[in-house]
Protein backbone atom coordinates (compact mmCIF):
# COMPACT_ATOMS: atom_id res chain seq x y z
CA UNK A 1 0.00 0.00 0.00
CA UNK A 2 1.10 3.57 -0.66
CA UNK A 3 -0.35 6.00 1.74
CA UNK A 4 0.88 9.59 3.17
CA UNK A 5 -0.33 10.83 5.97
CA UNK A 6 0.34 14.55 6.49
CA UNK A 7 -1.20 17.18 9.57
CA UNK A 8 -4.92 17.17 9.57
CA UNK A 9 -7.05 20.21 9.49
CA UNK A 10 -8.10 19.98 12.95
CA UNK A 11 -4.56 19.29 14.59
CA UNK A 12 -3.83 22.86 12.39
CA UNK A 13 -6.99 24.31 13.89
CA UNK A 14 -5.98 23.81 16.95
CA UNK A 15 -2.94 24.75 17.03
CA UNK A 16 -3.64 28.08 15.42
CA UNK A 17 -6.23 28.85 18.12
CA UNK A 18 -4.16 28.54 20.35
CA UNK A 19 -1.66 30.11 18.61
CA UNK A 20 -4.18 33.60 18.00
CA UNK A 21 -5.61 33.09 21.26
CA UNK A 22 -1.59 33.72 22.92
CA UNK A 23 -1.11 35.95 20.82
CA UNK A 24 -3.93 38.23 21.60
CA UNK A 25 -3.33 37.65 25.47
CA UNK A 26 0.63 38.89 24.50
CA UNK A 27 -1.15 42.09 23.47
CA UNK A 28 -3.55 42.40 25.72
CA UNK A 29 -0.18 42.89 28.39
CA UNK A 30 1.60 45.26 25.74
CA UNK A 31 -0.95 47.63 25.29
CA UNK A 32 -1.76 47.90 29.20
CA UNK A 33 2.54 48.40 29.71
CA UNK A 34 3.05 50.36 27.00
CA UNK A 35 -0.74 52.69 26.83
CA UNK A 36 -3.55 52.18 29.51
CA UNK A 37 -1.68 51.36 32.58
CA UNK A 38 1.10 54.92 31.90
CA UNK A 39 -1.96 56.69 31.09
CA UNK A 40 -3.21 55.69 34.60
CA UNK A 41 -0.16 56.25 36.67
CA UNK A 42 -0.74 60.22 35.20
CA UNK A 43 -4.18 60.25 36.45
CA UNK A 44 -3.24 58.73 39.96
CA UNK A 45 -0.20 61.18 39.83
CA UNK A 46 -2.84 63.87 39.72
CA UNK A 47 -5.70 62.44 41.83
CA UNK A 48 -2.93 61.81 44.53
CA UNK A 49 -1.98 65.75 44.40
CA UNK A 50 -5.29 66.71 44.41
CA UNK A 51 -6.25 64.53 47.99
CA UNK A 52 -3.00 65.85 49.30
CA UNK A 53 -3.80 68.99 48.77
CA UNK A 54 -7.46 68.90 50.32
CA UNK A 55 -6.18 67.04 53.16
CA UNK A 56 -3.58 69.54 53.79
CA UNK A 57 -6.10 72.66 53.82
CA UNK A 58 -8.20 71.21 55.99
CA UNK A 59 -10.97 70.54 53.06
CA UNK A 60 -10.97 66.85 53.62
CA UNK A 61 -9.92 63.84 55.56
CA UNK A 62 -9.09 61.24 53.45
CA UNK A 63 -10.26 59.44 50.10
CA UNK A 64 -13.52 59.07 51.20
CA UNK A 65 -14.48 62.54 51.02
CA UNK A 66 -16.78 64.27 48.88
CA UNK A 67 -14.75 67.13 48.37
CA UNK A 68 -12.20 64.89 46.85
CA UNK A 69 -14.15 63.31 44.80
CA UNK A 70 -16.04 66.02 43.13
CA UNK A 71 -13.00 68.08 43.03
CA UNK A 72 -11.38 65.00 41.10
CA UNK A 73 -14.52 64.88 38.93
CA UNK A 74 -14.06 68.74 37.72
CA UNK A 75 -10.06 68.00 37.68
CA UNK A 76 -10.78 65.00 35.29
CA UNK A 77 -13.76 66.73 32.83
CA UNK A 78 -11.41 69.92 32.43
CA UNK A 79 -8.58 67.48 31.70
CA UNK A 80 -10.64 65.12 29.00
CA UNK A 81 -10.25 62.32 31.78
CA UNK A 82 -12.64 59.61 32.95
CA UNK A 83 -14.23 60.34 36.20
CA UNK A 84 -13.23 57.34 37.93
CA UNK A 85 -10.48 57.41 40.70
CA UNK A 86 -7.78 56.02 38.86
CA UNK A 87 -5.56 52.90 40.54
CA UNK A 88 -1.83 53.41 41.54
CA UNK A 89 0.26 51.58 38.40
CA UNK A 90 3.69 51.96 39.76
CA UNK A 91 6.93 51.43 37.60
CA UNK A 92 7.63 48.60 38.64
CA UNK A 93 3.63 46.90 37.91
CA UNK A 94 3.92 48.62 33.95
CA UNK A 95 7.35 47.00 33.44
CA UNK A 96 6.12 44.02 34.89
CA UNK A 97 3.38 44.13 32.11
CA UNK A 98 5.62 44.92 29.14
CA UNK A 99 7.62 41.87 30.45
CA UNK A 100 4.92 39.27 30.51
CA UNK A 101 3.54 40.64 26.99
CA UNK A 102 7.11 40.45 25.34
CA UNK A 103 8.21 36.96 26.27
CA UNK A 104 3.78 35.38 25.75
CA UNK A 105 5.04 37.43 21.91
CA UNK A 106 8.35 35.70 22.48
CA UNK A 107 6.96 32.50 23.05
CA UNK A 108 4.18 32.97 20.00
CA UNK A 109 7.17 33.28 17.50
CA UNK A 110 8.64 29.81 18.62
CA UNK A 111 5.17 28.44 18.78
CA UNK A 112 4.61 29.30 15.51
CA UNK A 113 7.84 28.21 14.26
CA UNK A 114 7.38 24.60 15.94
CA UNK A 115 4.02 24.43 14.04
CA UNK A 116 5.39 25.55 10.68
CA UNK A 117 7.93 22.58 10.93
CA UNK A 118 5.57 20.11 12.20
CA UNK A 119 3.93 20.55 8.61
CA UNK A 120 7.06 18.95 6.68
CA UNK A 121 6.30 16.02 8.74
CA UNK A 122 4.79 13.03 7.46
CA UNK A 123 3.92 9.17 8.11
CA UNK A 124 4.21 7.24 5.18
CA UNK A 125 3.20 3.51 3.73
CA UNK A 126 5.02 2.56 1.13
CA UNK A 127 4.51 -1.36 0.02
CA UNK A 128 5.00 -2.87 3.07
CA UNK A 129 6.97 -0.49 5.23
CA UNK A 130 6.01 2.01 7.67
CA UNK A 131 8.18 4.96 7.12
CA UNK A 132 7.68 7.35 10.64
CA UNK A 133 8.41 11.30 11.43
CA UNK A 134 11.95 10.51 12.59
CA UNK A 135 13.06 8.02 9.27
CA UNK A 136 12.30 4.99 11.34
CA UNK A 137 11.61 2.17 9.15
CA UNK A 138 9.18 -1.09 10.17
CA UNK A 139 7.96 -3.75 8.35
CA UNK A 140 4.17 -4.27 8.77
CA UNK A 141 5.00 -7.68 9.45
CA UNK A 142 7.57 -6.91 11.88
CA UNK A 143 4.45 -5.58 14.03
CA UNK A 144 3.39 -7.86 16.96
CA UNK A 145 0.59 -5.91 19.08
CA UNK A 146 -1.14 -2.54 18.49
CA UNK A 147 -1.65 -0.42 21.71
CA UNK A 148 -4.30 1.49 21.52
CA UNK A 149 -4.49 3.03 25.59
CA UNK A 150 -4.51 6.67 24.04
CA UNK A 151 -6.56 5.92 21.52
CA UNK A 152 -9.91 7.12 22.43
CA UNK A 153 -8.55 10.02 24.18
CA UNK A 154 -5.73 11.26 21.64
CA UNK A 155 -6.15 9.02 18.59
CA UNK A 156 -2.65 7.98 19.28
CA UNK A 157 -1.74 4.16 19.39
CA UNK A 158 1.21 2.87 19.18
CA UNK A 159 2.65 0.04 16.81
CA UNK A 160 4.97 -2.63 18.88
CA UNK A 161 7.50 -4.47 16.85
CA UNK A 162 11.49 -6.20 17.82
CA UNK A 163 14.31 -4.79 16.98
CA UNK A 164 17.83 -5.12 17.88
CA UNK A 165 16.37 -7.71 20.88
CA UNK A 166 14.63 -4.60 21.88
CA UNK A 167 10.06 -4.06 21.74
CA UNK A 168 10.17 -0.65 20.33
CA UNK A 169 6.82 1.38 19.46
CA UNK A 170 6.40 3.48 16.35
CA UNK A 171 3.91 6.04 16.81
CA UNK A 172 0.80 6.45 14.53
CA UNK A 173 -0.98 9.93 15.59
CA UNK A 174 -4.12 9.42 13.63
CA UNK A 175 -5.30 13.18 14.88
CA UNK A 176 -2.33 14.82 14.25
CA UNK A 177 -1.71 12.90 10.80
CA UNK A 178 -4.73 12.50 8.57
CA UNK A 179 -4.16 8.80 7.14
CA UNK A 180 -2.72 7.43 9.91
CA UNK A 181 -5.94 5.39 10.45
CA UNK A 182 -5.49 3.43 7.06
CA UNK A 183 -1.95 2.79 8.03
CA UNK A 184 -3.17 0.97 11.32
CA UNK A 185 -6.21 -0.34 9.32
CA UNK A 186 -3.68 -2.19 7.44
CA UNK A 187 -1.49 -3.37 10.44
CA UNK A 188 -4.15 -4.80 12.52
CA UNK A 189 -5.37 -6.77 9.14
CA UNK A 190 -2.00 -8.32 8.84
CA UNK A 191 -1.83 -9.14 12.52
CA UNK A 192 -4.97 -10.69 12.38
CA UNK A 193 -4.08 -13.11 8.80
CA UNK A 194 -1.15 -14.19 10.85
CA UNK A 195 -2.69 -15.04 13.89
CA UNK A 196 -5.33 -16.68 12.40
CA UNK A 197 -2.83 -18.50 9.95
CA UNK A 198 -1.45 -19.74 13.13
CA UNK A 199 -4.26 -21.09 14.62
CA UNK A 200 -5.18 -22.92 11.49
CA UNK A 201 -1.08 -24.43 11.50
Amino acid sequence: MNVEARISKEWRRRMLFLLFMLTGIGAWFLSDGYHYWPQEAQRHAAYTQILEDLIAAGEAKDAESSAVQLAWQRHAKAAGFRDEVPSERTAGAIAEQRTIGWVLLSGCTLFALWVAWNHRLCVRAEGDTIIGTGGQQVSFDAITEIDRKKWKSKGIAYALYRAGGKTRRLTLDAHKFKGCDTILAEADRRIAARQAGGAEG
